[in-house]
């Protein structure tokens, strides 16, 4: 009976001997395979996807660097540590290697596109910028590509340099510069503004045998080819002791401006310059009212002058001596 009795005690034993062998192995493969992981295969896989499935296995994604290849495609694996197949911990770092793509492509084409999104193309692509150029084209917006060296789909090796050839945009209209000497510094501003030029800057000079106030030079000179907008300088013959007078402002030393806009239903702008010594003042700028009038003095000077703009046009101003304008008024 005893015996039978430590028999199954025995049995007893070994069973839960082995039930708790059995337990502990199943938990301890449980957590192993919960603490590791597989590492799959990278190579010629796209960055993106290695990205998305390190992540998703709880692993980290370093990338060593790039280099070319001529057999794996750009942003592409190229090699892995560690290999696919082994084992790792979760957390731990997988080396990457990317593809930059092959050292030769097929030049892209950058005809009709802005220069700024050019030099992007030619930067992803790593190539560089060699000469620009710049030619007028009446059908091609200025800073747009007009043609490139080497040109679209030939064979080119990365790192090296593209010629382009940019548009300037339409050719400026050409002018004839017109004469000016002997003018008056207010006609000749005015002759420079009708001819769409611009008033560069003025200098003075004096020859006693030539009239005081007048032109005697000016660059360009008459008959050389301009474009709009070209700087006119000017020389003014004038007595130094002239240029060192101060004027001194009253009634009878001054003149009368006064100009009235055409009846309408708009206002107008109007602005007044004037030209003092070589220098412009704007004395008046304001919006003007239908049939109304503006009326200004002006310091009177053989050297001054003003121009007139109304809505950015010159017109010609109604200016009066003032002891005419007193005269006209007593009558």
């Amino acid at each position: 009976m005893i015996s039978k009795i430590a028999k199954i005690s025995a049995l007893v034993l070994i069973f839960i001997a082995v039930f708790a062998a059995s337990t502990y192995l199943s938990l301890t493969l449980i957590i192993k395979s919960e603490d590791t992981v597989v590492v799959p295969e990278l190579v010629g896989k796209d960055v993106i996807y290695v990205l998305e499935s390190l992540t998703g296995l709880g692993l980290n994604t370093k990338v060593r660097g790039s280099e070319y290849s001529s057999e794996i495609p750009k942003n592409h694996v190229i090699r892995q540590a560690p290999e696919p197949g082994s084992e790792v911990k979760k957390g731990r770092d997988i080396r990457i290697t990317i593809s930059k793509g092959a050292t030769t492509i097929l030049m892209p084409d950058l005809a009709g596109l802005p220069i700024q999104q050019a030099r992007i193309i030619l930067e992803e692509n790593d190539l560089c910028e060699a000469n620009v150029s710049s030619v007028c084209m009446n059908n091609i917006e200025r800073d747009e590509i007009v043609t490139h060296n080497p040109p679209e789909g030939k064979e080119i090796e990365r790192k090296k340099c593209v010629d382009l050839l940019v548009s300037a945009g339409v050719m400026a209209n050409k002018y004839k510069m017109p004469d000016l000497y002997g003018l008056s510094p207010g006609e000749a501003i005015l002759l420079i503004e009708k001819n769409r030029l611009i008033q560069g800057k003025i200098k003075y000079f004096f020859d006693a045998e030539k009239p005081s106030n007048i032109v005697v030079s000016q660059e360009p000179l008459s008959g050389y080819p301009v474009s709009e907008k070209t700087a006119v300088n000017l020389v003014i013959n004038k007595e130094p002791a002239e240029m060192n007078r101060q004027n001194i402002f009253n009634l009878d030393n001054s003149y009368f401006f006064r100009y009235r806009i055409a009846n309408g239903f708009i206002s107008r702008h109007v602005r007044v310059e004037l030209y003092r010594n070589g220098t412009a003042t704007d004395i008046f700028d304001s919006l003007i009212k239908p049939s109304e009038e503006t009326t200004l003095f002006i310091p009177k000077d053989p050297d001054n002058f003003i121009l007139i703009y109304v809505d950015d046009a010159i017109v010609k101003p109604d200016i009066i001596p003032f002891k005419k304008l007193f005269a006209m008024e007593r009558r």
